[in-house]
């Protein structure tokens, strides 16, 4: 069964407040050569059965509306398997 991957991240212009912990805990570690860290979400979707384009339409309208909340997210990417248009 194909999984689709989608990929949610925090609007570039908001503050990452997670990302900034994470940044100062590397720092604190002395890996001071990252200079910005921001986290996003991942969602793997499990299909049964082709991806077709109705799925694919399926997929972009979940992402738009499911996984992720438009006012302080982006939707960045959807991955499907190797091999499917």
């Amino acid at each position: 069964m194909p999984t689709i991957v989608v990929e949610v991240m925090p609007k570039a212009e908001l503050l990452d407040p997670q990302g900034k912990a994470t940044k100062g805990a590397l720092s604190r570690l002395g890996k001071s050569e990252f200079t910005d860290v921001r986290l996003g979400k991942r969602f793997e979707l499990t299909v049964e059965g082709p991806i077709t384009d109705q799925v694919r339409a399926d997929v972009a309208e979940i992402a738009e509306h499911v996984l992720s909340n438009s006012v302080i997210e982006d939707v960045v990417a959807i991955h499907y398997p190797e091999g499917e248009k």
